[in-house]
């Protein structure tokens, strides 16, 4: 979840394309967006359950008419205040009008606009839809609790909680000491990397607040924190 011009916003992306070359990037400078009024969004602007489905048909005929076409490929998708909004990196527009003719012939009950303008440095990917650091580390942290609630752990019991982080040259006494005063002990130090724990609760926004936190003192120590890992701790 993001936050946009102060309201929450939930951003899809197509991670895919971040491994794109240059020369694939320079092929598509154009981003098309189709932008569409929710009907009864949610009180935070967020699509309602009610609307996911035919949202969903919608984006698919999209995605549809865009192969017919030829045109472009689909970036993400941004829902916020009240409406989703569709981009695409073209190769050319001159069958914009055709691609959304043939997209959304059937949803004339929606409120639809739509453009595109040039992102030859592909802006609108990297500084909108592409996660930075910090998304990143919430997506995996969530990853995890999910597969820990399926071993049956409510993610409510405090354990110890390992850590790793990795350093572009040695790990520094001033690191350990910070992470010392944090309550955090040291489990085993070599070369350029760290691991130690400290007990805490895996629940989602927890542990999404001890990570971040880490994150940010790993960084002030020139190094990159490499994520968590804990046992199961099942309830009876």
């Amino acid at each position: 979840m993001k936050t946009l011009e102060g309201a929450p916003a939930s951003v899809l992306v197509n991670a895919g394309l971040a491994f794109e070359d240059s020369e694939f990037k320079a092929a598509y400078p154009i981003i098309g967006f189709v932008k569409v009024a929710l009907k009864n969004p949610k009180e935070n602007g967020l699509i309602d359950e009610s609307e996911e489905d035919e949202l969903s048909f919608l984006e698919d005929k999209l995605e549809a008419s865009m192969i017919k076409f030829r045109i472009g490929k689909y970036a993400g998708r941004v829902i916020t205040q009240g409406s989703v909004t569709f981009l695409y990196y073209l190769q050319f527009t001159y069958n914009w009008q055709d691609f959304l003719g043939y997209a959304l012939a059937e949803f004339e009950d929606f409120e639809i606009s739509a453009g595109f303008q040039d992102d030859s440095e592909w802006n609108f990917y990297h500084n909108l839809l592409y996660p930075n650091v910090n998304e990143w580390q919430i997506i995996n942290n969530h990853k995890v609790c999910d597969k820990l609630k399926e071993s049956g752990d409510d993610l409510q019991s405090p354990r110890a909680i390992e850590h790793r982080a990795v350093f572009d040259i040695s790990v520094s006494k001033e690191f350990i000491e910070a992470l010392r005063k944090e309550g955090f002990s040291v489990m085993e130090q070599e070369g350029k990397s760290v691991k130690f724990y400290r007990k805490d609760k895996p629940f989602y926004y927890h542990i999404d607040a001890v990570t971040l936190a880490l994150i940010t003192l790993i960084k002030e120590h020139s190094g990159m924190y490499d994520g968590w890992e804990c046992s199961v701790v099942k309830t009876s």
